[in-house]
């Protein structure tokens, strides 16, 4: 099924049929368990020294228990699981970064199957790192429901973004980021990005024509660092309004863009030029709780057109050469011998406060 149950601070929402549907759905029979499934939170980094509650919850009928989350200044995800005394206790090491603006912790647990793992991504920057627990127990339905329905049976700290909950084992790595309905250019004329398939062929840097190695799609909650982008026209080349992931990079040249970077063209993520009129944050009702994006794997880092504006292809790096990071992204069901190498991406990507320099000169 997928994502059943979102949390922001504005409040939550648990609906057993899928976020997608309609209606908030029925309470869970009290003795429900959920063999399977990924929680996910997103965070803003800790900047103060004590460690930041992600989500904590507890519970006493029909038996004693509690579960937490939690990140350590100095550096470390904990994950403490008691269910009526059978304690369960891991870390995830990582160094801290100033420079991240967000991170995102994923739980996901194989009851059945009797694996689970904790991994942390930071979602400007390709890559992720992840620890493997200790066979885990199902969790049970009917907290999950409270803790998604009630922020009075939670906690979380006023630096949590959001917290999702899948019934499925969601894939973490690298992310599409076009929207189902923008124009790709392709030899022909223009094709929505969601109808695009292996096979297909689309127009790359100088118009050359390049086949699409894989097409990926994944649906994802419509927050934090998923929450969709509106790039307006004319702005930015475009003809028509598309919409985008944020971490979705336009490829930016100019005279400018040589005098401040010294390169022809920069790569700049979409939530960096959000600015109130010529990109903005897509409207909920345009979406809903949930956003559904596609990505082109070519076999080079590529510009692509879409819409009139100049946009990048999946950026894999050198990915294919871990096979155990290959298996818990998109890429599982691919064969990794045939899936490329991106030795660099196509052009610079600019950092927040470089995408505000070059705001300002254009401005200026």
């Amino acid at each position: 099924m997928g994502w059943i149950a979102l949390a922001t601070r504005q409040g939550g929402r648990f609906a057993p049929g899928g976020l997608g549907v309609a209606g908030q759905g029925g309470v869970p029979e009290p003795e429900a368990l959920m063999p399977r499934g990924t929680l996910m939170i997103e965070t803003r980094p800790a900047i103060e020294r004590r460690p930041l509650t992600l989500l904590e919850f507890g519970r006493s009928h029909p038996w004693q228990g509690r579960f937490a989350l939690q990140l350590m200044p100095s550096g470390g995800i904990t994950l403490i699981e008691d269910q009526a005394g059978d304690l369960r206790h891991a870390t995830l090491p990582f160094s801290p970064d100033d420079r991240s603006e967000s991170l995102r912790i994923t739980y996901s647990w194989d009851a059945p199957a009797r694996w689970g793992r904790l991994t942390l991504e930071r979602p400007d920057t390709l890559g992720f790192t992840s620890v493997r627990l200790a066979p885990p127990r199902p969790m049970p339905l009917a907290d999950l429901h409270t803790v998604f329905s009630d922020p009075r049976r939670r906690r979380m700290d006023p630096q949590v973004v959001f917290a999702a909950l899948s019934d499925t084992v969601e894939p973490v790595g690298p992310m599409p980021g076009l929207g189902a309905q923008v124009p790709v250019r392709v030899p022909g004329g223009y094709v929505h990005a969601g109808r695009l398939r292996r096979g297909d062929c689309v127009y790359g840097a100088g118009g050359t024509s390049v086949p699409v190695l894989q097409a990926i799609v994944r649906t994802v909650p419509a927050a934090g660092s998923f929450a969709p982008v509106r790039l307006r026209a004319p702005y930015f080349g475009l003809r028509a309004d598309i919409v985008v992931a944020p971490h979705q990079r336009l490829v930016i040249r100019g005279a400018d863009v040589d005098y401040l970077f010294g390169c022809e063209a920069v790569l700049v993520p979409a939530r960096h030029l959000v600015n109130g009129f010529a990109a903005v944050p897509a409207v909920p009702a345009e979406t809903g709780s949930l956003v559904r994006y596609h990505g082109l794997i070519l076999p080079e880092h590529e510009e692509i057109e879409a819409a009139g504006t100049t946009t990048e292809s999946v950026y894999l790096g050198r990915m294919r050469r871990k096979p155990e990071a290959v298996a818990m992204s998109l890429l599982a069901g691919f064969d990794r011998a045939r899936l490329p190498e991106h030795a660099r991406p196509v052009w610079q990507v600019l950092r927040q406060f470089e995408a505000v320099t070059l705001a300002m000169a254009r401005a200026a």
